[in-house]
C-alpha cells in the first residue's frame, strides 16, 4: 500500500451556492496526517451526517468533504504500538466526519487517541448498528440509572422516539423494565414504537402541554430528550420531583424558554449529553455496558431496528432523513462483513 492507493468515498462539494453529493475515487494522499490508517468496513448514517452532507456550516466548515461520524474497520497502517495491522477497531466522535474526512470513505486516517479496540463480543457490523446514536442513548440511560432512577418510580419520556437515539433509548429502557412513553410526530410509527416496548405514545403537542405555564402536572420520573425546543421545555415542566432530564439533541430547536421553577421548586436536574468529546474512560465504560450486560437486551431489537445501505444509497437516504422519513438505525456497508 502506498499514498497513491485509491479508494471510494462519498464527497460533498459546493457548486454555485448549492451542495452536490457523489461517490468519487480518492487517494490516500487526500487524507489528513494521522497515526492510524483504517480500512473502513461499516459506518452509519446519523442526523449530524445528514446535516454535514447538506452543507450545514455549523457541522462542517469547509467543502469538499466526506461525512461519517462513525467508522468500524481494520487497521491498515499504524505508527503507534497500541494498534497493529489487522486490529479490528472503531472510531466515533471527536472531529471525525465533521471537519476530518469520515466514515463514508473506504479509508480514514486519524489520531490514535480517537481509536478504540472493537469491544468483544460485538462484530464490526453490530458496533455500527449501535454507532453514535446507540452510544448516546446508552449515555442517557446510564445517567438516569446513576441518578437512582428505578422502574417503580414512574414512566420515562423519550422524545424523537423513531430516530436513532430515541428508538434505541426506548428499547433499552423497556428491556430494563421501565414504562416508556414515546413522543413522535409520525402517526404511522405507533405500532413500531410499541414493538420496541413503549407502553404509551404521545404526539408532539401532547408532550409540549400548556404553553406559558411555569409548571405542568408531574408525569415523568425521567426523560431522554433528543430534539430540544418546546418539547424539551414541556418535558422539564412535567418531570417529577428530583427527576432527571437528559438532553442530547436540537433537531427541533436549540432554544430553551422556561423559568427556573422546575429546578428550584421540584429539584429537577437537566443533564447534557456530549458524545463527540466524551472522555476516553467514560467512552470505554459505556461500550463495556453495550457489549456486556446490555448486549443481550439489545441484540434482537438492533436487528429489527437496523437497515443496511451502500455508499451509492447515502445521498437519497440523507434526503429522506432530513424529511423525517427514516427510522431506527441505518448502517452503511463499505467492506466485507465482520
Amino acid at each position: 500500500m502506498n499514498d497513491q492507493t485509491t479508494f471510494r468515498a462519498l464527497v460533498v462539494r459546493e457548486q454555485d451556492g448549492s451542495f452536490q453529493r457523489a461517490v468519487e475515487e480518492r487517494r490516500l494522499t487526500d487524507l489528513p496526517p494521522g497515526e492510524v490508517l483504517i480500512r473502513v468496513h461499516f459506518s452509519s448514517l446519523n442526523y449530524k451526517d445528514a446535516l454535514s452532507a447538506s452543507g450545514n456550516r455549523g457541522v462542517t466548515r469547509k467543502y469538499p468533504h466526506t461525512p461519517g461520524i462513525d467508522a468500524a474497520g481494520v487497521v491498515a497502517v499504524s505508527s503507534v504500538p497500541q494498534f497493529v495491522e489487522g486490529d479490528e477497531v472503531i472510531c466515533m466522535g471527536r472531529d471525525l466526519g465533521m471537519n476530518t474526512p469520515g466514515g463514508f470513505g473506504e479509508y480514514i486516517r486519524v489520531p490514535a487517541a480517537w481509536v478504540l479496540a472493537k469491544p468483544e463480543p460485538l462484530s464490526l457490523y453490530e458496533t455500527m448498528q449501535i454507532g453514535t446514536a446507540g452510544f448516546t442513548a446508552a449515555q442517557c440511560v446510564d445517567k438516569l440509572l446513576a441518578n437512582g432512577l428505578q422502574p417503580e418510580q414512574g414512566p420515562v419520556l423519550v422524545t424523537g422516539a423513531t430516530g436513532g437515539v430515541g428508538s434505541l433509548a426506548c428499547a433499552l429502557l423497556a428491556k430494563l423494565g421501565f414504562a416508556v412513553t414515546a413522543v413522535t410526530g409520525k402517526e404511522s410509527a405507533h405500532d413500531f414504537l410499541r414493538q420496541l416496548g413503549c407502553t404509551a405514545v404521545l404526539n408532539r403537542q401532547q408532550a409540549i402541554g400548556r404553553v406559558g405555564a411555569a409548571l405542568l402536572r408531574e408525569r415523568w420520573a425521567g426523560v431522554v430528550d433528543t430534539v430540544g425546543g418546546e418539547i424539551l421545555v414541556g418535558a422539564i415542566k412535567a418531570t417529577c420531583r428530583h427527576g432527571i432530564v437528559t438532553c442530547c439533541g436540537n433537531a427541533a430547536s436549540g432554544d430553551l424558554s422556561l423559568t427556573v421553577y422546575p429546578f428550584i421548586l421540584r429539584g429537577v436536574s437537566l443533564v447534557g449529553i456530549d458524545s463527540a468529546e466524551c472522555p476516553l474512560a467514560r467512552r470505554k465504560a459505556i461500550w463495556e455496558q453495550l457489549a456486556g450486560p446490555w448486549h443481550s437486551a439489545l441484540q434482537e431489537v438492533l436487528n429489527s431496528l437496523s437497515s443496511c445501505i451502500s455508499l451509492e444509497q447515502i445521498s437519497h437516504t440523507v434526503d429522506a432523513m432530513l424529511a423525517g422519513q427514516t427510522r431506527g438505525r441505518i448502517v452503511v456497508a463499505l467492506g466485507e462483513q465482520s
